[in-house]
């Protein structure tokens, strides 16, 4: 590391010993960091041709008011994200409010009382539980007379294949398999697993919808799980395909019916998809989505950078130091709660935004214990941008995502590290 550089860490509170370990983590890192280079290319080119086949012009940056009428924007930005997940529509809009939001308006647009939901992958997102009503709430589907069943993975993270089947049944009529890892200590799906999984499923009943949970996964292989059978991605858009620009949003994207079913629910039968005003936000949505596969990218490598390093001090980390990648999602377990807390602040501190404040955990809705979130970012609560969360229960593990740029997600890393050096979890 040149002289001026380290000056610039150690005025960031991050010491010498601290920035050479990072470096030479960093150096070993050139090949895998290049591999992950060609899938941005190739998916920049993707985002690319959809844009330009659409014929995306000026006028489609500039929104609407009121009904929100021919939107001609919305109405291209759509069919963009169609022709990215190669599906035969797509509902992205703002009034979307967040990831979960977006697979409950799925789900509930595609259950009727008397069918079943089912999970092949175990429990879902904590958010989720609530929408299911696993966790008795307001409006969830139970309530609707729609039932529940799931088939937990094995312990070596695989499908229980009998498991799955003995679930499916005539009631089975959505199926649910979630990417990522979510706050569990499991695996991310690749999306040759998850087309696997789907073969096996419509093997036993051809007219299951099957619905992937795409959060964190968006543009992190060269194919998405559309690709191979699934009948609606959903996602938010202040995650990967926001590309750190979009302020709010979700999008679904998969065959007409479902997706027009959604619409329908997300505004109200007989308007569906011909109402909704985009209010002046199109041009984020736009250009958030041509810089995604990059700043996917590099949220790509501050992960793999964060495995790299956490392994060497001896931590467990998921995915580890060399496995393939599928989704943007790196989760190291310490132990114990001050560790959790520690790597939070230091998170916090490299922030632009609110890098003053100390982050704590509190009991935030949809959660069963309480949850710390380290997110300084341009956007409330983005987790594209340099963020890392946790909910304060064994195994105290946290779960950091993120990273507009490299080099500001390596500085995160770098601070992380700093922090539980500082309170002695790390020992140089």
């Amino acid at each position: 590391m040149n002289k001026e550089l380290l000056e610039m860490y150690e005025k960031l509170g991050i010491n010498a010993k601290t920035a050479e370990f990072g470096e030479e983590i960093a150096a070993g890192l050139k090949e895998r960091f290049a591999k992950i280079d060609e899938v941005a290319e190739y998916n920049q080119m993707k985002v690319l041709m959809a844009l330009q086949k659409n014929q995306v012009s000026e006028a489609c940056l500039h929104g609407t008011t009121g009904y929100g009428y021919n939107d001609l924007g919305r109405e291209k930005l759509e069919a963009v994200y169609a022709d990215i997940f190669h599906t035969e529509d797509a509902l992205v809009r703002p009034q979307i409010t967040c990831g979960t939001h977006a697979l409950a308006l799925a789900l509930m647009s595609n259950l009727r009382p008397g069918q079943e939901l089912m999970s092949p992958v175990g429990k879902p997102y904590d958010t989720l539980e609530e929408v299911i009503g696993i966790r008795p709430s307001k409006g969830s589907l139970a309530e609707y007379g729609i039932t529940y069943a799931q088939a937990d993975l094995l312990p070596d993270g695989g499908f229980d294949w009998d498991g799955i089947r003995a679930k499916i049944n005539e009631r089975t009529h959505l199926v649910t398999i979630q990417r990522s890892k979510g706050y569990q200590t499991r695996h991310t799906l690749s999306v040759a697993e998850i087309g696997e999984l789907i073969s096996f499923i419509k093997g036993i009943k051809p007219d299951v919808i099957c619905m992937v949970d795409n959060c964190y996964g968006e543009f992190v292989e060269t194919i998405e799980p559309t690709d191979v059978g699934a009948d609606m991605v959903v996602g938010s858009l202040i995650k990967n395909p926001g590309g750190g620009l979009a302020p709010i949003g979700g999008y679904i994207a998969g065959k007409k019916e479902c997706v027009e079913n959604a619409a329908y629910r997300l505004t109200s039968p007989g308007l569906g998809k011909e109402v909704g005003a985009s209010l002046g936000i199109l041009g984020t949505f736009f250009q958030g989505l041509f810089l995604s596969p990059t700043v996917t990218a590099s949220a790509l490598k501050t992960a793999i950078f964060a495995a790299n390093i956490y392994e060497k001090l001896g931590f467990s980390v998921l995915p580890d130091s060399t496995e393939s990648r599928h989704d943007i999602i790196q989760a190291i377990t310490f132990g114990k709660p001050e560790a959790v807390e520690g790597f939070c602040r230091g998170i916090q501190a490299a922030a632009p935004v609110d890098s003053y404040v100390t982050p704590i955990p509190w009991d935030m809705p949809g959660y069963d214990a309480p949850v710390i979130m380290a997110a300084g970012n341009f956007v409330s609560g983005s987790s594209i941008e340099l963020s890392a969360d946790g909910p304060i229960k064994p195994p105290y593990a946290v779960y950091f995502q993120g990273g507009l740029t490299w080099p500001h997600g390596k500085l995160g890393i770098l601070k992380s590290l700093q922090s539980l050096v500082d309170i002695g979890v790390v020992l140089w």
